[in-house]
């Protein structure tokens, strides 16, 4: 979890959702560079020296999910990038394993996706989801990034406690009239001095709040996909070439 000696500039994105195409152009507008010729072995590289960071839910819903792996994890790989893990990649990971999990909320599209991907490359995306640590204390404490957020008291923690807040964030224990839980919005009520930058709920416009800001702008849902570049606090968004799953609520 303790990355402080991580300065940065960094450049964090929300949920990818196999939003591979806007994913791409995302990041040449970031400055990125991208050779995309060999399709096994992509790679990045930015003549400033910035870093990507991404906020987990790599997977599910979108088109593309075994290319956006590919990407991240070639780029995590060689050090372009730092990467949480999110609620849907945990739950394919499990299913890799063999573990009894429901088949809900955009999971067919992956394991479709992945059914003429060789073995190896999918015991490669177990291992490597499994490596994912919950969230990242950076930049002397000043910066923390989590998918889903992370209260104060729990930011630098490795415990059970702390890696399901990271993962799913805090519910009421109440359902909405969608059947979805109602999530308790912790952030209104962070006072912490680190600046939490998370996704995992989607929003129409990021908007900080108390330091902290959710850049899931919803991009499988026909929204877009947003970065936030740090220490700049300045956010590049691309807009979804499509809405590629019908969100049970979303705007």
């Amino acid at each position: 979890m303790d990355y402080r000696h991580e300065h940065g500039p960094f450049d964090i994105i929300g949920d990818i959702h196999g939003c591979y195409e806007e994913l791409c152009e995302l990041l040449i507008r970031l400055g990125y560079e991208l050779n995309l010729s060999k399709v096994d072995f992509p790679k990045v590289s930015h003549p400033q020296k910035r870093k990507v960071i991404f906020l987990g839910d790599l997977v599910d819903r979108g088109p593309k999910t075994p290319a956006v792996l590919r990407l991240v994890m070639q780029m995590v790989k060689h050090g372009m990038a730092m990467c949480v893990a999110g609620n849907h990649d945990v739950k394919l990971m499990k299913k890799l394993k063999g573990q009894d999990v429901r088949i809900t909320h955009g999971l067919k599209e992956s394991l479709e996706q992945l059914e003429n991907e060789p073995d190896e490359f999918k015991l490669d995306v177990v291992r490597f989801i499994d490596g994912l640590i919950s969230h990242f204390l950076l930049d002397e404490g000043k910066l923390v990034v989590a998918h889903a957020g992370m209260k104060k008291e729990l930011q630098g923690q490795s415990s059970i406690g702390a890696r399901q807040f990271a993962l799913y964030g805090e519910t009421t224990g109440e359902t909405d009239e969608c059947g979805l839980p109602v999530r308790y919005n912790w952030a209104k009520d962070y006072r912490g001095e680190a600046i939490v930058v998370y996704g995992h709920t989607p929003v129409n416009e990021p908007e900080w709040l108390n330091k902290t800001i959710c850049v899931d702008t919803g991009c499988v849902f026909g929204g877009s996909l947003t970065a936030l570049r740090y220490p700049e606090r300045e956010l590049v968004s691309v807009k979804a070439l499509s809405t590629y799953y019908q969100p049970v609520k979303f705007r």
